[in-house]
């Protein structure tokens, strides 16, 4: 039934359109005449078509206008054009297009996390890299049975298991063996349960247990670990190849032997010289073949694994034949001494024939002649010769012989303990005689480092992680599967092996005593060559992986970056093949070779390997403690209980094994972590460790923010304010230098800065600036943080960060800044109010004030001070920073070799003497070695001079005051002042200066009198300005210096020719009465600061670097202005000068 409805077309609105038509007013309804097409029929695709354009010019036009920011290139962010017909979703989504511009849609994020794969260019099979031209890589398809379980199967099971588990066996006996294989076997177990929880804990791209760790404990940990692991890796190649010689030349074909001994020691020496010369033309076919292609080598992987398989089923097929039908091995003894049978001879010294004795050719070994009364060895005429069954079966009882260990030194004979036999005493040893020899030490550390290397492999799995269908669920049921079944298999053989075969012939390793064959291919069925060749293929193609493996893995570390000398081994071939990092692999693997023992080389690679197991551990227990936000494994059977456990057995077996090689492997590893620290790139991987000094600073700021540290503990905890040009480049870059110097990396350092502004207008230029500042703190070599402070003025970016800068008892104590050298230009009238300002607030928040004047002519970090002093004016205490600060300076190799001083300033009333033995006690009870010297200054009169001075400095006070003027009357009427002040300078005085204000306490106000002792100065030290005048002004001539003060001595001193100063001092008032209406506080502290500056540019113009106390500012703060005069003619004519101000504490003590 047609139904009736209406149409109602919406058109995009025109730009700037409100409504939702052209002029804001609906579009014109069209009715349909009752087909349901005949809406849509002219006006209909017209209309579509016009949308669609629009559209699209809206959606370019909102790309061009953005919002300045470059869209991100990133796999999960769509950067391709939109698709036309998916310009619809725009509209649906308006509110949220200025997002689009850096975020995608959830659609095409999930689209991307769907289609994501973790397979890399030429990491995964190799044997579809001939195809260059492919577009797309094959999607991995491995599940856990091929991709996890086999391979780690085939790594675990290999060359221990067939050459030296039989003889473990027998030299540990079954129980310490059993302890031996459950020690490891439980390591190994632990760190595949912490591998689980980290594969499992996000996507592992390839890379395996490299990546796991490093992007768990960082880039120092992992790099270490991962060449640790790498050298593991290549060392376990060296080892498979021995092995490889071992079973060719001493089981398959004896006579390819190119050298041969004889007697026991050429022989030994021969053996490791075919070794040698077998193992390096092997490492080198192995090369080729691993260079030409890994597909050889992993299409052949599964015949070296049925090769493993079919050995272990011959071994258990041979234990179940014993129970009923041994094998017919027979062992020759003499006495309780097993014989060798490498030399074809009956098992008995003589045999009868018609009843003629004849000697056999054992009696050869043993005696000169084959004559029946020729002179043998005594303990062959003692003891008979027996034989007996070398595999009396599986229910035969020989278990409990074997129970015990049978330990012995290097040369000693294998014995069977329960066959009697007559002694020789001080029998001499002659390696000559065939009897089967042990040819090492044997301690039951030693076999656990020679077995470990037998349960690793448990990493195959997680190497492969970039060709699994699902890692996150293959790794852990793969690994955890392929140890239990290979625990079982150690263990059970533990227990068959010594069930089944005699103990001597588990303690002949090369098996001497069974005619030369593989011990453990005597239990197999049904041939002993079962085992002989498919060991022989097996520790062939586990030496095969390990050439392929550890050169990606060295491959993958280069690539990181983290290493820089080892950038050059992650190039390679056009497929992605590791060139380099083979060719050095090979290099490293022939060392191991060169050993040419496989008992020598497997203690080495176990290390490597329990060292890349314990971090495994470690890893796994770091992320569980602190349970970061990201640390949710899907793997949940984990607690980092297991995961202690497993890292303390890991570094147990380690010294277990040999702990000079642990030492050594954890120097080498201690070493690499160093490097990447100091020269390595920074990589922020989002590690525990990171997290986990996270949690330790967090700890250490609660326990710090407790109380305020002892006087012994304080050390200056600097804020270092820094101002920045147009550029946000640093003005004075050797403030950084300084507090580097003053620092020496020790201590807290805050290096701040304020941009005058708001934030949202000025945040790429407060980016920049803290770049900038970043990179000069690294120049400069100065260890701290940064922090830049957007404002709207510089006085409250100043005061917010002497505020708020550090976090908790990690604050700073201490304020650093540089002295304003433009404060008296007139276009800059905020910078003395901010910096007095800042004095104010530093003694308000309680904080310690260091100004450095002249700081551009402070020394850099690389030059160096012979010689020079430091001096220090103390003038008033505050604290001991006058002290602390010249030691610390010192303890850095600029200022090293400068000597210290220490001047004080002797009042009237002082003491002079004693005040200099006082002093020189404190700073010995200080433990500081310093030059004192005790300044005295005598009263004197205030100068023409310093009034002078103090008429031009409020004057200028007065004149910048007036904001109503012009910067050009302002310099004019500067100008004006400046040449008044200069002409009355130079006018003639018709009296002594030095009499000027003698009694000044008559014509002057009260206050004079309540600081008279302010206003002592010495008579016969002239003031650095009275030069100016000294052509004009008659000087009295100097008089002796007293060196003690008394109060006769004050008064007559205060007194002294009084009447010839009154018409002196008229006579100057005369020639300027403004002076008269002067502020008295201004002249008294002119006159202490040009007497004072005076004394110190007499004793230490010279000096390398001045400290001087730092008056506080005026409580007025009307005489701001004046404050910085009086600092000005402080230290005026010094080089460097730094002015301290206390906090308000002690900072150092005379206490232990």
């Amino acid at each position: 039934m047609p139904t009736s409805f209406t149409v109602v077309p919406v058109e995009a609105p025109a730009a700037g359109g409100e409504g939702p038509g052209p002029q804001g007013q609906p579009e014109k309804e069209e009715q349909p005449t009752g087909d349901c097409n005949s809406g849509r029929g002219s006006g209909g695709p017209r209309r579509r078509q016009q949308q669609l354009e629009q559209t699209e010019s809206d959606r370019v036009a909102s790309e061009s206008r953005g919002d300045g920011i470059p869209r991100e290139s990133s796999p999960f962010i769509n950067n391709d054009g939109t698709e036309r017909g998916n310009l619809y979703e725009g509209k649906n989504m308006a509110l949220f297009e200025e997002e689009m511009d850096s975020n995608p849609m959830v659609s095409s994020l999930l689209n991307k996390l769907a289609n994501y794969t973790n397979v890399t260019q030429g990491v995964v099979e190799h044997e579809e890299d001939d195809d260059r031209k492919r577009k797309e890589i094959k999607a991995p398809r491995m599940g856990t049975f091929i991709g996890v379980y086999l391979p780690c199967l085939q790594n675990i099971l290999g060359v221990i298991l067939f050459l030296r588990l039989t003889w473990i066996v027998g030299t540990a006996g079954v129980l310490e063996s059993f302890i031996i294989v459950f020690m490891c076997c439980a390591g190994t177990m632990l760190t595949a349960i912490s591998m689980s929880a980290i594969a499992t804990n996000g996507v592992v791209p390839a890379g395996g247990s490299y990546y796991m760790i490093s992007r768990s404990l960082g880039p120092e940990f992992g790099g270490a670990v991962g060449l640790c692991f790498y050298l593991g890796t290549t060392f376990a190649g060296a080892m498979y190849i021995l092995g490889t010689i071992e079973i060719l030349l001493k089981y398959i074909s004896p006579n390819a032997a190119i050298f041969k001994g004889e007697g026991s020691t050429e022989d030994e020496a021969a053996t490791l010289n075919n070794m040698r010369v077998y193992g390096t033309c092997i490492l080198a076919l192995m090369a080729i073949v691993v260079f030409v292609g890994v597909k050889y080598v992993n299409k052949l992987a599964l015949v070296f694994l049925a090769c493993v398989i079919l050995s272990i089923i011959a071994i258990y097929a041979g234990v179940i034949k014993t129970a009923f039908d041994p094998p017919d091995f027979r062992i020759c003894l003499l006495g309780n001494r097993t014989l060798s049978r490498m030399q074809t001879f009956p098992c008995a010294k003589y045999y009868d024939v018609d009843n003629v004795t004849t000697t056999t050719a054992l009696w050869t070994h043993f005696c000169d002649s084959p004559l029946l009364n020729a002179t043998c060895n005594e303990y062959f005429a003692l003891n008979n010769v027996t034989e007996i069954q070398g595999i009396p079966g599986v229910a035969s009882g020989v278990l409990l012989d074997n129970l015990w260990s049978a330990y012995g030194d290097k040369g000693a004979m294998v014995e069977k303990h329960d066959q009697p036999s007559v002694p020789v005493p001080d029998e001499a040893k002659d390696f000559n005689l065939p009897y089967v020899y042990t040819d090492i030490m044997t301690y039951f550390t030693m076999l656990v480092g020679i077995y470990f290397p037998s349960v690793t492999g448990i990493m195959a799995g997680s190497n492969r992680s970039g060709d699994l269908r699902d890692a996150q669920k293959s790794i852990p049921t793969g690994t955890i599967l392929a140890i239990s079944t290979t625990s079982f298999i150690y263990l059970s053989c533990i227990i068959l092996f010594g069930a089944c075969i005699e103990g001597v012939v588990l303690r002949d390793k090369f098996g001497d005593a069974v005619t030369g064959t593989l011990v453990v291919a005597t239990l197999a069925w049904p041939s002993p060559w079962v085992i002989v060749i498919g060991s022989f293929f097996s520790t062939c193609g586990a030496g095969l992986q390990s050439l392929t493996g550890a050169p990606r893995l060295l491959q993958a570390i280069a690539r990181d970056g983290i290493v820089p000398f080892l950038q050059v081994f992650g190039h390679g071939k056009a497929n992605g093949e590791p060139t380099w990092a083979l060719l050095l692999t090979a290099l490293i693997c022939e060392i191991g070779i060169l050993i040419a023992s496989l008992d020598s080389v497997a203690p080495i690679l176990s290390m490597f390997f329990l060292m890349c197991y314990l971090f495994v551990n470690l890893a796994c227990a770091v992320q569980t403690l602190l349970r970061t936000p990201n640390w949710r494994p899907r793997f949940k059977y984990y607690h980092w209980t297991l995961s202690f456990l497993g890292m303390s057995l890991c570094l147990a077996l380690m010294f277990i094994c040999s702990w000079y090689y642990a030492l050594v492997a954890m120097l080498i590893a201690g070493c690499i972590y160093k490097y990447i620290e100091y020269r390595g790139a920074e990589k922020e991987w989002g590690d525990g460790i990171r997290g986990l000094s996270l949690n330790a600073a967090r700890y250490a700021l609660l326990r710090v923010e407790q109380g305020p540290p002892h006087t012994k503990n304080w050390r200056p905890q600097v804020l270092v304010l820094l101002n920045l040009d147009l550029e946000q480049l640093v003005k004075h870059p050797r403030l950084l230098s300084f507090t580097s110097q003053l620092k020496a990396g020790k201590g807290l350092t805050i290096v701040g800065s304020v941009l005058p502004g708001i934030y949202l207008d000025k945040y790429a230029e407060a980016q920049k600036a803290e770049e900038n500042i970043r990179s000069l703190m690294g120049v400069e070599r100065t260890k701290g943080f940064c922090q830049i402070v957007v404002s709207s003025s510089v006085r409250d970016g100043i005061s917010h960060l002497i505020q708020s800068a550090g976090l908790g008892g990690m604050k700073h104590n201490t304020v650093l800044m540089a002295w304003p050298q433009s404060w008296k230009q007139t276009d800059n009238p905020f910078s003395w109010k901010n910096f007095v300002d800042t004095v104010r607030e530093t003694t308000a928040a309680q904080q310690a004030l260091l100004v450095a004047k002249n700081i551009d002519l402070f020394p850099m970090n690389q030059e160096r001070f012979s010689e020079g002093n430091i001096d220090v004016w103390w003038i008033v205490h505050d604290g001991g920073m006058l002290m602390l600060l010249p030691f610390l300076l010192r303890q850095h190799k600029v200022w090293r070799k400068c000597k210290m001083r220490i001047f004080t300033v002797a009042q009237m009333d002082d003491n002079s003497i004693q005040m200099k033995k006082d002093l020189q006690m404190f700073l010995y009870h200080l433990r500081l070695n310093a030059e004192v010297e005790v300044v005295e200054m005598f009263e004197n009169d205030i100068s023409a001079f310093t009034y002078e001075k103090t008429l031009v400095m409020e004057q200028r006070s007065q004149m910048l005051k007036q904001m109503q003027l012009s910067k050009n009357e302002r310099e004019r009427e500067i100008q004006s002042i400046t040449d008044e002040s200069r002409s009355s300078i130079r006018r003639k005085s018709h009296s002594s200066p030095q009499c000027i204000g003698q009694d000044v306490d008559n014509l002057l106000p009260n206050d004079i009198q309540e600081e008279e002792a302010q206003l002592i100065h010495d008579r016969n030290t002239a003031s650095h300005s009275t030069t100016m005048v000294k052509s004009h002004t008659a000087i009295a001539a100097p008089e002796k210096v007293q060196m003690t003060w008394t109060k006769e001595k004050f008064i007559s001193e205060k007194h002294k020719n009084k009447e010839t100063c009154m018409t002196g001092y008229k006579d100057i008032f005369n020639m300027k009465p403004e002076w008269g209406n002067l502020n008295q506080s201004n002249v008294r502290r002119m006159h202490t600061a040009v007497k004072l500056n005076g004394v110190v540019l007499n004793k230490s113009q010279n000096a390398q670097l001045v400290l001087l106390n730092m008056p506080g500012p005026p409580k007025n703060r009307q005489g701001d202005e004046n404050y910085m005069e009086f600092l000005e003619v402080l230290t005026e004519g010094l080089n460097r000068v730094l002015l301290v101000r206390g906090g308000g504490r002690e900072v150092i003590t005379i206490y232990s």
